[in-house]
């Protein structure tokens, strides 16, 4: 599966190696272009492609996007009719507090910049390096560390579904945008928590 990812810092740069090991193929674009991701190619080889973000957006039909929210309005509108956009992002300011939403979610700022695209809620709630450790596909999915995702196509969330499996982690699918997103925000009860599928269940659960 081709799979795109726009950032290549804790996030992206995690996820870029751990779905090359997957056995997936990678483009990869950041800020500065191509030419500073040589050492994503000299570490994962042919199966990663470092690219401008204009590549970036038309190598897959699947985009993860893994750059700081605060810098979302630095990127040009594109449109996506059909792709799922992965967004990993939270909306931290530089200084580490949290932007005032006004009760909306931070995907919105994601939907504005790739209109047409099924937004998909994934790998926002866990540390960058608990990404790269605690995946394990020898346990049943339920002992899995869960990732969480949320969105409005049931096909989309499949898909996202899968990758989360293929690396390791256990989903979780936690509702459609508006709702589901809010349980993996930063003030949500899934947000940096070391669960497993079936302890994500049991506190999902207990919110009903």
């Amino acid at each position: 599966m081709k799979i795109s990812i726009i950032g290549a810092g804790n996030i992206g740069g995690t996820l870029a190696r751990l779905l090359v090991k997957a056995g997936h193929d990678v483009a990869l674009a950041n800020s500065r272009g191509p030419v500073t991701l040589k050492h994503f190619t000299d570490e994962l080889g042919n199966k990663l492609m470092p690219v401008d973000v204009e590549e970036v957006i038309a190598y897959s039909d699947t985009i993860i996007l893994a750059i700081p929210w605060r810098n979302i309005d630095k990127l040009p509108v594109f449109k996506v009719s059909g792709k799922i956009i992965i967004d990993t992002t939270n909306p931290y300011r530089e200084d580490g507090t949290i932007y005032d939403l006004q009760r909306n979610i931070s995907s919105v700022k994601v939907e504005e910049h790739f209109p047409g695209g099924k937004v998909i809620k994934a790998f926002n709630t866990i540390w960058y390096k608990h990404l790269a450790e605690n995946g394990n596909k020898n346990l049943p999915l339920e002992e899995r560390r869960v990732i969480p995702l949320a969105g409005d196509d049931m096909e989309a969330k499949a898909k996202v579904a899968k990758i989360i499996e293929e690396i390791g982690f256990g989903p979780l699918d936690t509702g459609i945008l508006s709702e589901g997103s809010k349980l993996q925000g930063v003030d949500g009860v899934l947000y940096a928590r070391e669960l497993s599928v079936k302890e994500a269940v049991a506190v999902v659960g207990n919110l009903k």
